[in-house]
C-alpha cells in the first residue's frame, strides 16, 4: 500500500510517499525559518497561512517526483498532534478532504511517534525493543520503545527542552533565530581554534538519581556569564562551547543511565537535536564503552518532516488493518501525551 504523509505541526511543510513493500519512494520539505526570522520566533498566524501556500504544489511536487498519481494513494496519514492548532488544522483538513475523495483510508499520526520511529528508516536499523531519546526544541523525553504504540515514559525535562534552551541561549549570545544550529556551529570553531577553554558551566541534574531533566538553569548560567564578560568574539565562542558540552554531558549520562536502568542495549535519537555532531560522537563513544550501540535518522530526516509521519502510518495499518476516522472527519490535539497513545 502507498501511503501519502502530510506533516504541518509547526513550521516545516511535509510531504512523503512510503509503500509498505518498496519503502521510502519520495519526499519535499519546505521551512519557513527565513520567514520567522523576522520576528525572532514562530508567529502561529503565519505558519498556518504558509502551510496552506505550501502543502498542495508539495503533494504534487512530490507524486511528480516519484512517478506517481494522486490515484495510486492508498491511505494518508497526517500530524494529528501536538502542535501549532492552527498549523495542525491544515494538514488535517487537506488529508480528510483528499481522503473524502479518493475514498481511501486517513488516520491521524502522533508527531512524537514518527520522531520515535523514523530511525527505523535507515540502514541499518534498530529492532524493538529499545530505548529512545527525543530531543528537540519542544521534547526532552527517555522513553522505553517496546513496539508501534508501546512506550513507557522513563524521564522528561521539568521545565525547558534542550532544543528550546540552545536557542534561548543562541539569543543571548546574539546569534539570531533559529540559534541552535548557529550555537553548535560556533562552539565547533571555537574548539578547533585550540584556545584554552575560558568557562565551564553546571551539569543540572547530572546527578539527581532519575532520567529526567532540567536546562532552564543553564540558560540562566549562561545569562551570568554574558553579563559578568560582556559579550565579545572570543567570549561568544567560549560561552557556546560550555553550553554545548554541559548539554551534551547531561544527555549522554542519562541517555546510558536509561539503557542500564532497562538492561538495553539499542539507544536510538530523534529530533532536531539528534543532528547535533558534538552529541553523536559522546553517545556513539560512550555507548560502544557499554557494549550498546546507537542508531540516528538520517540528518534530513531529524527535522519536522512528511517521511517520518508517512511511516508511522505505514505501520499502524500494517499492524491494525485498515481503521480509519469516519469519512470527512478530522481532529487535532495541540497537547498530546505519548503514553496515553492507543497500541494498534
Amino acid at each position: 500500500m502507498l501511503v501519502l504523509g502530510i506533516e504541518t505541526s509547526c513550521d516545516e511543510t511535509g510531504i512523503a510517499l512510503y509503500h509498505t513493500e518498496r519503502g521510502l519512494l519520495g519526499h519535499a520539505l519546505y521551512s519557513q525559518t527565513e520567514m520567522h526570522s523576522e520576528y525572532g520566533g514562530v508567529v502561529p498566524e503565519l505558519a498556518s497561512r504558509d502551510h496552506i501556500r505550501r502543502v498542495l504544489p508539495l503533494i504534487r511536487q512530490t507524486l511528480a517526483a516519484a512517478k506517481l498519481e494522486l490515484q495510486d494513494v492508498g491511505a494518508i496519514a497526517y500530524t494529528q498532534g501536538p502542535g501549532l492548532a492552527g498549523a495542525l488544522l491544515v494538514g488535517a483538513s487537506v488529508a480528510a478532504a483528499m481522503g473524502f475523495a479518493l475514498k481511501i483510508p486517513v488516520l491521524g499520526i502522533h508527531h512524537l511517534e514518527g520522531h520515535l520511529l523514523s530511525p527505523l528508516l535507515s540502514t541499518p536499523a534498530p529492532v524493538f525493543p529499545f530505548v529512545a531519546l527525543l530531543v528537540s526544541g519542544g521534547h526532552t523525553q527517555l522513553m522505553e520503545v517496546s513496539g508501534v504504540g508501546r512506550y513507557r515514559l522513563l524521564g522528561e525535562t521539568v521545565d525547558d527542552a534542550a532544543g528550546e534552551a540552545f536557542d534561548k541561549t543562541a539569543k543571548l549570545l546574539g546569534l539570531g533565530y533559529p540559534g541552535g544550529p548557529a550555537l553548535s556551529e560556533l562552539a565547533e570553531e571555537f574548539s578547533r581554534s585550540c584556545k584554552p577553554k575560558q568557562f565551564k558551566l553546571p551539569r543540572p541534574m547530572l546527578h539527581s538519581g532519575d532520567l529526567n531533566f532540567s536546562f532552564s538553569g543553564l540558560k540562566t548560567a549562561v545569562l551570568t556569564l554574558t553579563n559578568k564578560h560582556g559579550i565579545t568574539q572570543q567570549t561568544r565562542g567560549g560561552i557556546a562551547l560550555a553550553f554545548q558540552e554541559a548539554m551534551v554531558e547531561v544527555l549522554t549520562e542519562k541517555s546510558l543511565a536509561a539503557l542500564t536502568q532497562t538492561g538495553l542495549t539499542q539507544l536510538v535519537v530523534a529530533g532536531g537535536v539528534g543532528a547535533n555532531r558534538q552529541l553523536r560522537t559522546s553517545l556513539s563513544r560512550r555507548a560502544a564503552e557499554m557494549g550498546s550501540v546507537v542508531f540516528y535518522p538520517e540528518l534530513e530526516f531529524c527535522t519536522d518532516n512528511g517521511a517520518m509521519i508517512a511511516f508511522a502510518g505505514a505501520m499502524r495499518l500494517q499492524q491494525a488493518g485498515i481503521r480509519d476516522q469516519p469519512a470527512g472527519s478530522f481532529t487535532v490535539r495541540a497537547r498530546w501525551d505519548l503514553e496515553l497513545l492507543e497500541t494498534p
